[in-house]
């Protein structure tokens, strides 16, 4: 049965474009944030939770840090949580849907410009 979950799951990320709608969530949060601004964001399944995690490390959906000229790394997010806030024993009693959540937040450091 585990197995026609993940079937369907994923024909519904496809079917539905989820990955591209939260690349695209992340890209507009990066420009329409001020420097200061935070972002969080909840994911329910490793594929989007890795690429909320690439981006908020690195600025980008590959996971390679960006540097300027100098061989700096452009920061433009600081995570401020280091390991995702996943539900509780009893949020998940209460809730079980929840059991797979997970909540990464990032503030903006500076603009792009």
């Amino acid at each position: 049965m585990r197995y026609l979950s993940q079937l369907f799951q994923a024909l519904r990320i496809e079917i539905n474009d989820e990955m591209g709608a939260l690349k695209d969530l992340l890209i507009s949060a990066q420009e329409v944030l001020k420097p200061g601004g935070r972002i969080a964001v909840i994911s329910y399944h490793s594929l989007e939770d890795r690429l909320v995690k690439r981006y908020f490390k690195s600025g980008n959906f590959e996971g390679e840090a960006d540097t300027d000229l100098f061989g700096r790394r452009k920061e433009l997010w600081e995570v401020i949580t280091q390991r995702p806030i996943e539900p509780d024993d009893e949020e998940q009693r209460v809730n079980p849907r929840s059991r797979s959540a997970k909540l990464r937040v990032a503030e903006k450091v500076k603009s792009e410009k």
